[in-house]
């Protein structure tokens, strides 16, 4: 997989060279280049923004470079497969960083995973003209995504979070091949629900010991216990993923500690808190 980035902080980048991602890099799972907005800039000063028409607070990104560097980025990997030595052209899906942006979650991530090309282009000040995102969405996918209900000074921490969460996905770059197929919000049939506490060595420390169960060896036993404890987190910090859950992934067991955590089974099907439905 390629991932360009476009920012006027390259600096700001440099985590992309550490821990998984780094090593997905050095292994040729993952090509990443970051290139500074400023580069295609002509005035002395490197100008990139400038006040908004209509009046306002703050300061807008230009076109004009955001439009030539988009050009030459994208210019560079149409004909050699995004870095893949795919011969085949292949368009990028253009990754644009807002508040007022898609969602950004798990199942998203996925998506992105299997893309061979992102793009990406995180704004300062009040954002990139929006002219720039109408003209990009007429010849590629463009996706405005957000990674949260809050406002950063800029996009680049987003870029981080994405790039992290997609790279993880990819073939090869976890130690372990199964290591994500059990985390929080992983598509299929835990989407529902949080992952439960984990425990390490030693078997005491500070006078708190483990669950006796993981000490069991009954994988069966043991997988029920992290199923069950991944409910109670659930019901504690997330009960919307439960009233929102597809009841059908729910066995026998499920419904038990639903029912032990005092929710009930609703006319159609779903769940819902015994003192009242929490809101979706």
């Amino acid at each position: 997989m390629r991932l360009d980035v476009i920012t006027i902080f390259p600096e700001y980048l440099e985590p992309l060279n550490v821990s998984l991602v780094g090593k997905a890099r050095a292994r040729g799972r993952l090509d990443v280049r970051v290139h500074d907005l400023r580069d295609w800039t002509h005035d002395r000063h490197n100008t990139v923004d400038d006040t908004p028409y209509g009046g306002g607070p703050g300061m807008v990104m230009k076109p004009e470079p955001w439009g030539e560097a988009l050009d030459a980025v994208i210019a560079s990997g149409t004909g050699d497969g995004a870095g893949e030595g795919v011969r085949e052209p292949v368009s990028p899906v253009v990754v644009v960083p807002t508040p007022s942006g898609r969602p950004f979650t798990q199942e998203l991530a996925v998506e992105l995973a299997g893309r061979p090309w992102l793009v990406f282009t995180p704004a300062r000040y009040e954002g990139i003209d929006r002219r720039v995102v109408e003209e990009y969405a007429e010849r590629y996918e463009v996706l405005e995504v957000s990674i949260g209900d809050y406002v950063l000074a800029g996009g680049e921490a987003p870029v981080l979070v994405i790039t992290e969460a997609v790279a993880r996905l990819l073939p090869g770059v976890l130690g372990n091949a199964e290591s994500h197929r059990d985390d929080s919000f992983a598509p299929g049939e835990m989407a529902a629900l949080l992952e439960g506490p984990v425990y390490t060595k030693p078997p005491e420390w500070r006078g708190r010991g483990i669950p006796e169960v993981l000490l069991s060896g009954h994988h069966g036993k043991i997988a029920r216990w992290r199923r069950d404890e991944a409910f109670r987190r659930t019901t504690r910090n997330r009960p919307d993923l439960i009233v929102r859950a597809d009841p059908a992934a729910y066995d026998k067991d499920d419904r038990r500690i639903l029912a032990e955590l005092g929710w009930v089974e609703r006319e159609d099907g779903r769940f819902g808190r015994a003192a009242g439905d929490v809101e979706e």
